[in-house]
């Protein structure tokens, strides 16, 4: 049999394996069948209430403090990435105690480098045709339900988002329709849209850059099909506040330096913090310890034992962004496999087009720094599919992310790492979870306070009603809100010589602010007009100076980088621009923290010293000429 036949076959067999999984894989919960009923009505209402304030970043640490051994919290979350704070948002919703800490800010790491999208992975699917695996078939359609469930709790932070293949030979058209119809069909009732075949004439239609030739060969169609994009850090930021106003004291910048043991019975009973803006440390206790810190969950697991085996297999996963012309507004770009094997994808991503992805190992670090090699593979692979020049200078921003592969650590051999999660209890009282995807986070916290429940013996109100809560400012949000925005709003705006003067809340002000901040952005535009805040903070970019207060008051931003880097995204999107934003968004936090001159100096320098990590043109060391 040739292996083209083989291929159909296999494609065959898993259509078959695809269709009984949507029989016996897709379980519908309502919120009674889970235990949620009342219980998550009020929930709602308290996330939802359009006057609900998180509580300060002192009540949230004096909440810790006071936990005590006699009264201890029922967990304490150590990591406020995508698992960390969505475990804390479960744990609370429960009706559970809970605390959480992060060593630098929410979404610091791995978090706020990711892809951007919210997948069900294609890949994978492959996987499980040509390997005939079923149970990589399971983890597609599981990334399936969880994708639609994400876009469905934060609408104003996710969307669909058309994805075009290339196809240069017959071949290529047939395999990837296929392929993609059967994404369709795992997908089920969880589909955004259908995919469909588009001609050359009406490809390069879609998408204006697409060569139509590449290697010698001509292009014959592409196939388009539907994932989910999103923006992960303010995602994140978002989970978080949902948290805190669920009940969990949750705490930026505050480190656990070591974690506390019941000598007696050697049980892990909670963590020795430290606040890293003030200094202080403090003991907090806790029935159960989840450790969510991503690629840093050895360092807390070695806490308990020094000479404990690594789980951890990092992986770097580069990105660049590039401007808005590399790609159309509304549609992505992505290479199943490049001429030595690899995925590159081009996708819009808040009006500039991000690019990557490289999967190489690397070290973990506090903060990742893309090699120029990483970035100029890119810059070739996305070269050999466009008929415009890529050039180097082009590149407003580079960044790095860890991926923290884990290995189970009760396999016999190395061969279990995967971009799978694991949860497992290291010792009494401490419960591991690591690996994953952004797409699964909401799953792998619920599995991971499940564990916390089962080896803490803890008693919650009710089982798990994350699947359908709608996070902060998701609730009554609708694509047209930035209309009231544009019609109801002014932004006043401060002159160089002191003077207060009127501007138009403009449809990209508007826009922008609807999908940041979903219907709380009335909030932030309320603080533009009443407070004069309502200047640009970088030219050609949406982000007011507005945000950067509203970000001060309601939601932990306690450094300029926290603001640059993840409340707005201006570091990944232009470090030039941040860098121009930078003095700005100092003195309006200085304002809202009182901070003194010399904090000040530091923040900036701070800030100089992060923007220096992502590798822009203008920080590019680069001497061979390509892309210029």
């Amino acid at each position: 049999m040739s292996s083209a036949a083989l291929r159909f076959r296999r494609l065959g067999y898993a259509a078959a394996a695809a269709t009984t999984a949507s029989v016996f894989l897709a379980p519908s919960f309502s919120s009674n069948d889970r235990g949620g009923g009342s219980h998550l009505e009020s929930v709602r209402r308290g996330i939802s209430d359009p006057n609900a304030v998180v509580p300060s970043r002192a009540v949230q640490e004096s909440v810790l403090i006071g936990a005590s051994s006699v009264n201890p919290l029922d967990v304490l979350v150590i990591g406020g990435g995508a698992t960390g704070s969505g475990a804390a948002l479960d744990a609370a919703t429960r009706g559970l105690k809970v605390g959480l800490v992060e060593r630098e800010d929410f979404s610091s790491g791995t978090s706020s480098r990711s892809t951007k999208l919210i997948h069900g992975g294609v890949r994978y699917l492959e996987k499980a045709v040509f390997n005939l695996d079923y149970g990589q078939l399971k983890l597609v359609f599981h990334a399936l339900e969880e994708r639609k469930q994400l876009i469905d709790n934060a609408p104003h932070l996710c969307h669909a988002l058309p994805c075009m293949t290339p196809c240069f030979d017959w071949f290529e058209v047939v395999y990837y329709w296929m392929g993609l119809k059967m994404y369709d069909l795992v997908a089920g009732r969880r589909l955004l849209h259908l995919s469909r075949y588009y001609s050359a004439q009406e490809s390069a239609e879609l998408f204006p850059t697409l060569a139509k030739k590449g290697h010698d060969r001509n292009l014959r169609g592409t196939v388009v099909y539907y994932d989910g994009q999103m923006n992960d850090s303010r995602l994140n930021v978002g989970l978080a506040c949902t948290a805190a106003l669920a009940g969990a004291a949750i705490l930026n910048h505050a480190e656990a330096v070591s974690l506390l043991k019941d000598e007696a019975t050697q049980r892990i009973i909670g963590a020795r913090i430290r606040d890293n803006i003030s200094g202080k440390e403090f003991d907090t206790y806790a029935k159960v310890v989840v450790n969510a810190a991503g690629p840093f969950c050895d360092s807390v697991r070695k806490m308990v034992d020094k000479d404990t085996k690594s789980i951890i297999c990092p992986s770097s996963g580069v990105h660049i962004v590039l401007p808005d012309y590399y790609s159309p507004e509304g549609m992505g770009l992505i290479v199943p496999k490049t001429k030595d094997g690899r995925v590159v994808f081009m996708l819009p991503w808040l009006g500039r087009t991000v690019a990557g992805t490289t999967d190489s190992d690397t070290v973990i670090t506090l903060l990742p720094e893309p090699h120029e090699d990483e970035i100029q593979f890119i810059l070739d692979a996305i070269s050999d599919y466009l008929n415009v020049k890529v050039r180097r200078t082009d590149v407003l921003s580079a960044w790095s992310g860890i991926r923290p592969l884990a290995m189970d650590p009760k396999a016999k051999n190395t061969e279990s790492i995967s971009r799978d999660h694991v949860v497992f209890e290291d010792c009494p009282g401490l419960v591991t979870i690591t690996g994953g995807k952004w797409t699964t986070y909401r799953s792998m916290a619920e599995d991971a306070v499940n564990a916390a429940i089962k080896y803490g013996k803890l008693s919650p109100r009710n089982d798990c009603i994350t699947q359908s809560l709608r996070l902060v400012g998701g609730d009554g949000w609708e694509p047209s809100f930035f209309t009231i925005l544009a019609q109801q709003y002014v932004r006043m705006k401060k002159t160089h010589d002191g003077k207060i003067v009127p501007g138009v809340m403009d449809t990209a002000a508007a826009k922008h602010l609807s999908h940041a901040y979903g219907t709380l952005a009335e909030r932030v535009a309320t603080i533009a007009q009443n407070e004069g805040l309502g200047k640009r903070l970088a030219h050609g970019y949406p982000y007011l100076e507005a945000e950067v207060a509203y970000c001060a008051r309601y939601e932990y931003c306690e450094s300029a980088v926290d603001f640059i880097a993840r409340r707005s995204r201006l570091a990944f999107l232009d470090t030039n621009a941040a860098g121009r934003a930078l003095p700005r968004v100092i003195e309006i936090l200085a304002t809202e923290h009182g901070w003194d001159k010399s904090r000040q100096k530091q923040e900036l320098q701070m800030g100089k010293d992060f923007l220096k990590t992502f590798k822009s043109s203008k920080n590019a060391q680069f001497h061979d000429g390509k892309h210029k």
